[in-house]
């Protein structure tokens, strides 16, 4: 219990520091006169992402694969299956043509991409399964297409997202983006520590607790995000919140994980592979299953209960 304690107890200065750290670098940003536009696509996007890349990177320092593979296609599965789903319910989701033919086939094409990667032994008979350090140069270079992507919407006016700047000093900016990065650090590495102890004490892999409580844990500002947004009715932020987290968790710091170390696989990863896959593709699908392009709440419910159906036959394999 100790274990679980001091690993729940991480994701506090984890989730804070990056809280912090999104409010004190967009203030400090803005300060500087960079437009709101590139803030959104940069500073808000890059922090939230960033619980994820702290428990990775510390994880591929480790050689730990199991959590660094399964945090990222477990919060994938939850953005997708259990933020969305929940968003849904609160308020229907509307989706607009751009996120519709492209950021979700991206998102898509991310997890077929990252299931590639992964199988080695399958479409290469290897002796064993890595996303190797190439993949991992691979991976980011579709994050930079993606980049690229975002700032072709900003020149052409298409990102009309409105980003809440706090009015900060300077010195009281660069404190604060000093206390969240310290935060991260911290939080992130408590994590892949106990987690480890964890799943040992237990007895069970490594790589269900990845998939379940940590996926979950550095997944809770993309699940505040979007059910506030959702709430707000703001359904624009909703979705595209989820789907932009997608693609940068598989391109951007799977990518960044693989280059540190080679994150190897095993043949229940496919398992969760299939998952992530399935799980963009029901995404896509639920869009023309109902009217105007949207998500209904009783989609929402069946993304829910998918989710649940997915974490049973997690712990039953």
């Amino acid at each position: 219990m100790l274990n679980l304690i001091f690993l729940i107890l991480g994701f506090l200065p984890l989730i804070y520091g990056a809280d912090l750290l999104v409010d004190s670098s967009s203030s400090l940003a803005k300060r500087l006169n960079i437009p709101n536009i590139v803030i959104g696509l940069t500073i808000v996007a890059f922090g939230t992402s960033a619980p994820e890349l702290i428990v990775n990177v510390f994880a591929s320092i480790d050689h730990n694969s199991d959590i660094a593979l399964g945090n990222i296609v477990g919060s994938n599965i939850f953005n997708i299956l259990g933020i969305l789903g929940i968003s849904a319910i609160i308020f229907p989701l509307v989706v607009k043509s751009n996120t519709t033919w492209i950021e979700i086939p991206m998102c898509l094409l991310s997890a077929v991409v990252l299931m590639i990667l992964a199988n080695d032994k399958f479409i290469d008979n290897s002796s064993v399964s890595l996303v190797t350090r190439i993949d991992g140069l691979i991976l980011l270079a579709f994050f930079i297409i993606f980049i690229g992507y975002n700032i072709q919407m900003m020149r052409t006016g298409s990102y009309s997202e409105v980003v809440p700047v706090k009015d900060l000093t300077v010195f009281k900016a660069v404190v604060m983006i000093l206390l969240g990065l310290t935060g991260l650090v911290i939080g992130g590495k408590i994590i892949v520590i106990y987690a480890t102890k964890f799943a040992t004490e237990l007895g069970i892999s490594q790589r269900i607790i990845a998939l379940t409580i940590v996926s979950i844990g550095t997944s809770l500002p993309e699940l505040a995000t979007s059910a506030m947004a959702a709430k707000k009715k703001n359904v624009d932020i909703a979705i595209g919140n989820i789907v932009g987290s997608n693609i940068f968790n598989v391109f951007y710091i799977l990518g960044t994980s693989a280059v540190i170390y080679p994150v190897a696989t095993h043949e229940l990863s496919n398992f969760d592979l299939t998952a992530n896959v399935a799980a963009s593709l029901i995404l896509f699908v639920f869009i023309f299953t109902g009217k105007n392009r949207k998500i209904e709440k009783l989609e929402g419910v069946i993304l829910l209960a998918l989710y649940a159906f997915y974490i049973f036959a997690l712990i039953k394999l």
